[in-house]
């Protein structure tokens, strides 16, 4: 491995220490601006600590306390197009009941980090940070024009995040023709001295539903033929339990090529969930990355043990694969029947970019020069990102926030679970690549 670059010592030293203090400030988002919190705290306190390195920010609310922060850096030649690099400030709920360290603690605890956020995604949000901080204390200047976003509402969709930003202020991402953000650029340990670094070039579509059905209500101990929540419990069954058909996209293939040669096996194109188990925990993100896929979690309905309600809904996370909308369409009104209603909760398009050109060329030097075991394989995320929005400016979207992790690392189980936490090292490793990315993008 190369050495460090002097003037990083100040950036590795402290990303844990901001990514601590960025945990602690409580930006959970349950859906609602009611009851959602913190987002324009973190904004200031973002906008804060660049201010501290010289660097000025603008900070825009799309509701009472829904904050996004947003800074241009300019570069050395501000002819070129400029590389927008974003991240989301809010968080998903967690209860402290169920966690071995308190969710918003920003606790150090065994090399690691520790806390609602410290993966999905205040540690790229504290890795930017930190170098950019450490350019201006040393006077690095990149070469063309870096906007950072700090944005609003990721959970929930993007709606007063990422989405006001583009339809209200497009002017701010004047120039930027490429992104990155989460989630990728970290690593699945094959042996020693071989690790694959998955940078996603693609992310399914999101369709959130609510069913609901109607029906005659009454008392609860008559004889009925017409239940609501019977009618929609059949139609949620239907639903979850439907396996959509394989469908290889062409970053999926060539996931799977990288795989069949990093593991000297050859994957049936019939069935690879079988051999990409192998992956680990990481293979459950990995196969739904191989189907569309739609998945009933929450259920609504009735007031009363003995009464009959005359509607009932359920809640229903729907994904599907770049190219695929219309076919999940024809196969969810199939699935769903007749009798009952359906309503996008958020409906956005899924987004796809080749793995090719300097950029890509860029991130595959940068990791390369940190791990000398390090191969990146493009890949299509199950989840959603801010990508989805930046992306109807015309942008190429990846994700690239790169981490070594160790090869233990039940790292697909912290997205949104309990013990959310990063190692310090790979906090460390993500400052060096993403130096080494950005002075030369």
């Amino acid at each position: 491995m190369a050495d460090t670059p002097a003037p990083l010592a100040g950036a590795q030293d402290e990303v844990a220490e901001l990514l601590s203090d960025l945990i602690r400030i409580d930006t959970t988002n349950t859906g609602s601006t009611a009851t959602s919190a913190g987002e324009r705290a973190a904004a200031e306190w973002v906008a804060g600590k660049l201010d501290e390195a010289g660097i000025g920010s603008q900070i825009f609310e799309s509701e009472r306390g829904r904050a996004s922060l947003v800074a241009r850096i300019p570069g050395a030649d501000r002819s070129r197009p400029a590389l927008l690099v974003h991240g989301h400030l809010d968080v998903v709920p967690a209860d402290p009941a169920e966690w071995s360290v308190h969710p918003f603690s920003g606790e150090e605890r065994d090399g690691y980090i520790w806390g609602r956020g410290a993966v999905d995604m205040k540690d790229m949000d504290a890795m930017v940070l930190a170098l950019v901080r450490d350019w201006a204390r040393t006077g690095v200047r990149p070469p063309r024009d870096i906007v950072l976003a700090y944005v609003a509402d990721e959970e929930a969709g993007g709606t007063l995040g990422a989405h006001f930003l583009v339809d209200e202020h497009p002017d701010l991402f004047e120039g930027c023709t490429e992104a990155i953000s989460e989630v990728g650029g970290f690593s699945i340990t094959v042996r020693d001295d071989l690790r694959l670094y998955l940078v996603q070039t693609a992310e399914k579509g999101l369709a959130w539903m609510r069913l609901t059905a109607a029906g005659k209500p009454g008392h609860g101990s008559m004889l009925h033929d017409d239940n609501a929540v019977t009618r929609l419990c059949e139609a949620v069954a239907r639903v979850g339990a439907h396996r959509f058909p394989l469908t290889l996209t062409s970053p999926m293939r060539q996931f799977i090529a990288a795989v069949e040669d990093a593991y000297g096996v050859e994957i049936d194109p019939a069935e690879p969930e079988v051999a990409l188990a192998r992956l680990g925990s990481i293979s459950r993100m990995i196969g739904a990355a191989l189907r569309n896929t739609a998945n009933p979690t929450m259920l609504d309905a009735g007031y009363k043990a003995n009464v009959i309600p005359g509607t009932a809904s359920a809640t229903v996370d729907g994904r599907f694969l770049y190219g695929q909308e219309d076919e999940f369409e024809r196969q969810l009104v199939a699935l769903i029947g007749e009798g009952v209603q359906r309503e996008w909760l958020v409906h956005d398009q899924a987004v796809e970019t080749t793995f090719d050109g300097p950029l890509v060329d860029q991130m595959v030097t940068a990791l390369k020069a940190e791990d000398d075991g390090a191969r990146p394989v493009p890949f299509t995320m199950s989840g959603g990102t801010d990508a989805k929005s930046f992306q109807r400016l015309g942008m190429r979207c990846f994700g690239f926030s790169p981490l070594r992790l160790p090869a233990d690392l039940d790292f697909a189980s912290l997205f949104h679970g309990i013990d959310e936490r990063v190692p310090v090292e790979s906090l460390r490793f993500g400052v060096r690549v993403l130096d080494r990315f950005l002075r030369h993008c």
